[in-house]
């Protein structure tokens, strides 16, 4: 007797590219409705696996050609727009391989996969450092002077490690901080090096923005990371302001701080 729909099932499910051929050849003559569909479903699998393989794999193409085959370091920031909380920068050296999966864009990625894949470029990643600017910086400073001296004390906290970068990836548009700096349009869903520094960076603070929830309950920070949720909006309106927001972006519905 020959295997059952369920345990061919199971070795579809398990199977690689390479096991799939073998397999789908020693199938061709099974007409049993269950076994086409794990058949066709397998298959699907391996596309969908396979070009996710491809899209990982031009991610850090793209940034050794940038490169040239350079040592490369990633930054990108994360918390330009909410009314509270600080700004984070990351800086993220990574080498070729091994590839990380999962990554992406930060927005691109799930929460919990965020963590797992966080945790992984901090294990294989020759350097990382995530760097905050205060609200009351932000405050007195502007977004553009702070987003300069985030990355700019993100790229030394890189060097102090040791790790001299040959070409420094920026996320966005040139801030002009670094002879090395090459800048990326949204590269955080094009390269590998600033996809890891967003991911941790938006981690980081994430962590931070809970940490804070706990201080000042009354604006569930937990939930809304500091940006303008309906709620966080009618919170502030309620309470006014706490030590954590950036009172020139809340402007439009503040009252007195009750702190």
């Amino acid at each position: 007797m020959g295997p059952t729909v369920a345990e061919i099932k199971s070795k579809l499910q398990a199977a690689d590219a390479a096991e799939f051929a073998v397999l789908e050849r020693s199938l061709v003559a099974d007409t049993r409705k269950g076994v086409r569909a794990a058949v066709e479903s397998a298959r699907r699998r391996l596309a969908v696996e396979a070009q996710e393989a491809a899209r990982l794999e031009g991610m850090y193409v793209f940034q050794n050609d940038i490169a040239h085959g350079g040592l490369v370091v990633g930054l990108d920031e994360v918390g330009r727009g909410p009314l509270a909380g600080p700004l984070a920068v990351g800086a993220v050296v990574l080498q070729d391989r091994p590839h990380i999966p999962g990554l992406n864009d930060s927005k691109q990625v799930k929460p919990e996969s965020r963590e797992v894949i966080a945790s992984r470029i901090k294990e294989i990643a020759l350097a990382w450092t995530v760097q905050y600017v205060s609200p009351e910086d932000i405050d007195a400073n502007g977004m553009t002077a702070s987003l300069l001296h985030a990355f700019r004390a993100a790229l030394a906290e890189v060097e102090s490690a040791g790790v001299k970068p040959d070409t420094v990836l920026l996320d966005g548009n040139p801030l002009h901080m670094d002879p090395r700096e090459v800048n990326v349009v949204k590269g955080d869903g094009k390269c590998a090096s600033i996809a890891a520094a967003s991911i941790v960076a938006k981690v980081e603070r994430d962590a931070l923005m809970c940490e804070y929830a706990r201080q000042y309950p009354e604006y569930d920070f937990s939930s809304n990371k500091g940006y303008a949720s309906a709620a966080h909006i009618q919170a502030i309106k309620d309470h006014g302001l706490c030590p954590i927001h950036r009172a020139s972006f809340c402007h439009a519905f503040t009252q007195e701080s009750l702190f």
